[in-house]
């Protein structure tokens, strides 16, 4: 049994969550592993089909592929998903490091990631239930990294004809990438506290994307730190030598600017637009 079937059977007794099923795809050809695993959670089953029953069926529905950080998928990945599922899209949490055996961050964690969630975008265009032009991305930390990676015209969509529709990072490492040229509009929130990844490089990245390149918009707390979104880490404490610590108000925000961003670019705006650059 893979490490995420481990995981999530815990947390399927404890009552953590309730709304989606586990689910298995291939990984992109020439990719290790062959096959992935993620956690689906959809607005018409579970709880969420219930908060979403008086809206009717809104089939084929947007859908957010989900990124993971250093410490695999978790009761909060999951949640995420839970609560995209109950704004009304399709998502899927996507098991980086249990199919590879790992326990944590590694040299290629980046591009691995990246290119897992190309094979998630293929294997939700297949569902009946989505909208194969109205899907994108979301990660925190290694995931919002990752998610950087993926959208980047010059990284991994240089090899990929599938396009995200939008991405969205948390507190993600800016440092490294040379010039921002995104090829979907792209949401950064990050602490300005952080001291995993410091939030001066995601300015940086935001005043040096092409001019022909999708916009990034970046919101930075005050205060804030790493993981400031994470319940478990109230009250803070230092994690492999840095400081992680949860603020209400900053994940209240940034859940609320997710939401809208989302929205607006895979339901208010029309496929027949192109988004605002």
């Amino acid at each position: 049994m893979s490490l995420l079937a481990i995981g999530l059977a815990s947390l399927f007794r404890a009552g953590a969550a309730s709304a989606g099923t586990l689910v298995e795809f291939p990984n992109l050809a020439g990719h290790e592993p062959a096959r992935l695993t993620a956690y689906l959670a959809r607005p018409d089953t579970g709880f969420s089909g219930i908060l979403n029953g008086e809206r009717g069926n809104n089939a084929p529905y947007p859908a957010v592929v989900v990124l993971h950080g250093c410490s695999g998928i978790s009761s909060h990945s999951i949640a995420i998903a839970d609560r995209l599922g109950s704004w009304g899209y399709v998502a899927l949490t996507v098991d980086t490091l249990g199919r590879r055996g790992l326990d944590g961050c590694y040299s290629g964690t980046y591009t691995d990631q990246a290119f897992d969630a190309y094979a998630a975008l293929r294997y939700l265009a297949t569902l009946e239930a989505v909208d194969p032009q109205r899907i994108a991305v979301l990660g925190q930390s290694m995931g919002g990294s990752a998610a950087l990676y993926a959208l980047d015209r010059d990284l991994a969509a240089r090899w990929l004809t599938e396009r995200f529709r939008a991405g969205i990072a948390y507190y993600p490492a800016c440092a490294g990438a040379p010039m921002a040229a995104m090829s979907a509009p792209l949401l950064i929130l990050i602490g300005e506290a952080d001291a995993w990844n410091p939030a001066e490089a995601c300015r940086w990245l935001e005043a040096h994307a092409w001019p022909d390149a999708e916009k990034v918009e970046l919101v930075v707390y005050p205060g804030a730190h790493h993981a400031f979104d994470i319940v478990a880490f109230n009250p803070g404490r230092s994690l492999r030598g840095r400081w992680v610590e949860y603020d209400e108000a900053a994940a209240k925000d940034a859940e609320e600017k997710t939401r809208a961003f989302l929205d607006a670019h895979l339901i208010e705006t029309s496929l027949g637009e192109p988004t605002a650059k």
